[in-house]
């Protein structure tokens, strides 16, 4: 039986616990709650997709990523750093994110698809993003993806 992301996140906590990793354990176990919220969120309780979660999981890190930038111009660094090292325990669950170079070839991709599809132009910007989200996936931030279109779009 293959294990789910959940499952694993569930076995991570436990072995954290273990080992009385602080930072490790306290992570895991906000991000499980926040699985289990959405799992019974809505009409009645089920049980996520790995798919799901790791939208979860990417938009907890995403919250790490924006708490630490805030705490930072805020001057306050440990807190900064605490966050940081939250995100970097959440990034572990994620697809590597894609680089430049590969975010561009699937957004050139995209425009042609778009294209022969009649999109053309900085209007095409709504098909290219339908075209390319699915392909990108949580692997990259949703506006380095909408930069990247522009840009192409633009001829750049």
């Amino acid at each position: 039986m293959t294990t789910t992301l959940k499952s694993r996140l569930q076995d991570d906590l436990t072995t954290a616990i273990k080992a009385r990793d602080e930072l490790r354990s306290s992570t895991l176990r906000l991000t499980i709650t926040a699985i289990s919220k959405e799992e019974v969120a809505g009409e009645s309780a089920r049980e996520l997709s790995d798919a799901e979660v790791e939208k979860i999981i990417a938009r907890e890190a995403k919250k790490r990523r924006e708490a630490a930038e805030a705490f930072e111009k805020g001057g306050r660094a440990e807190q900064a750093e605490r966050e940081k090292a939250e995100g970097e325990v959440l990034a572990e669950y994620l697809p590597k994110p894609l680089t430049d170079d590969e975010l561009n070839a699937l957004v050139a991709e995209a425009v042609r698809e778009a294209a022969a599809g009649g999109a053309e132009g900085p209007r095409a910007m709504g098909a290219v993003m339908k075209v390319v989200n699915p392909k990108i996936a949580g692997r990259a931030d949703g506006g380095r993806v909408a930069a990247a279109v522009k840009r192409q779009l633009a001829g750049g």
